[in-house]
């Protein structure tokens, strides 16, 4: 039987989705690029011998429309035969392109796959793809009929999810300060440094520099300083901007092939594709679907959540994670180790991969030999892979 497994993963630091950002000058194609060539160079990788690039990116307009994913192969000079996909499973797209890459190497149709994505947030807004909704919602009569035409917005339901878990304000914006505790640690620490692709930047001055370090984690934070944010989904609500993730530039790829064939190319795989599955949740709550995502991936692998060694739980939004670990009992300081999203960034398309290659990296440097991936999607829907360290 084939088996799929991650020879290497590399990602961009992440960059403030603002126009003053270290990313904002750079096309997203381009940022795209910049990972290819980056895993290539780092595992000696022939890109004429890629049968595919499967690229997540969510708001597929402007400069990041018309398949971004075959532009970034072109636009990192590799062979024009080398074809490229690009996949849209909202914040999941990325982890999702490592899943279609993995099926497809597991089922004999593809030999070695970059999987990846990419968003450049500062360039193209979230929600770009509506147009201020001058070309209409992205779903008609029927489906706002059948949830009594609900209002279909992530920051209401990150609202509902804390209330339905009990979650306070203040345990949730100690979750954030947590978060940005634990990155800061980890940049301290040089834990992200066999994982970053440094880009060199022009600033506004005109002068060239090398961004190599994540710009959105905040030292020295209070409960005091984030309680005084407002709440923008509800009145006296618990959300604000201090415990919801940050508006990010970013991108990330993983190599990914079977054990003979990376033998072959004398590549010592990080972690073996273990399990990976996808399910969806109502749309109006809309995130809680990395719950019975976690539970299918675990029924699915035969491993139990004690066996699991790292958890990477996107924190869309403090009570998404928090929530997720509430309901599972999962112990804390096993969830996202090196901080989320929360301090680090989410450039939506790119998320996936990114949280994939801080999680095997992570597994590597501290031997852990199971960690488990899940991550909250727009309209209701999560998947959560199982990697197993090789």
């Amino acid at each position: 039987m084939r088996d799929a497994v991650i020879v290497d993963a590399v990602r961009t630091p992440v960059g403030k989705g603002k126009p003053d950002g270290a990313l904002s000058g750079v096309h997203p194609t381009d940022l795209s690029a910049h990972v290819l060539k980056a895993v290539a160079e780092r595992t000696r990788l022939d890109p004429g011998t890629v049968d595919d690039v499967i690229w997540g990116c969510v708001s597929q307009v402007g400069e990041q429309a018309g398949s971004i994913g075959r532009y970034a192969v072109l636009a990192a000079g590799w062979p024009e035969h080398v074809p490229g996909l690009t996949v849209d499973r909202q914040c999941g797209s990325s982890q999702q392109a490592v899943h279609l890459a993995a099926a497809g190497i597991i089922a004999g149709q593809y030999d070695i796959v970059v999987a990846g994505g990419v968003e450049s947030m500062s360039r193209v807004p979230m929600g770009a793809t509506r147009a201020g909704g001058q070309f209409g919602k992205p779903y008609g009569p029927l489906v706002a009929e059948r949830y009594d035409h609900h209002v279909f917005n992530q920051g209401i339901g990150a609202e509902m999810i804390a209330e339905e878990f009990g979650l306070t304000r203040a345990e949730l914006d100690q979750h954030a300060l947590d978060s940005h505790a634990r990155a800061a640690r980890a940049i301290d620490e040089g834990r992200f440094t066999g994982q970053i692709a440094p880009v060199t930047v022009t600033d506004a001055e005109g002068e060239e520099r090398v961004f190599d370090t994540d710009e959105g984690v905040r030292r020295g934070g209070s409960l005091e300083a984030l309680a005084g944010l407002k709440t923008p989904f509800k009145e006296d609500g618990v959300v604000s901007a201090g415990n919801a993730s940050q508006i990010s530039d970013g991108a990330a790829a993983l190599l990914l092939t079977t054990s003979e064939i990376a033998a072959r190319h004398g590549w010592t795989p990080l972690a073996r594709f273990h399990t990976g599955v996808v399910t969806g949740v109502d749309p109006i709550t809309m995130l809680k679907g990395p719950i019975p995502a976690t539970a299918m991936a675990l029924r699915r692998s035969g491993l139990s959540l004690d066996d699991i060694g790292a958890y990477e739980i996107n924190e869309a939004f403090a009570s998404v994670s928090l929530g997720w670990q509430r309901q599972t009992g999962a112990d804390y300081e096993r969830m996202n180790p090196n901080g989320g999203a929360m301090a680090l960034g989410h450039p939506l398309g790119g998320s996936g991969a990114r949280l994939m290659t801080t999680l095997v990296h992570h597994m590597k440097d501290r031997g852990i030999r199971y960690g488990l991936q899940s991550m909250c999607e727009g309209g209701g829907m999560a998947n959560a892979t199982v990697l197993e360290l090789l």
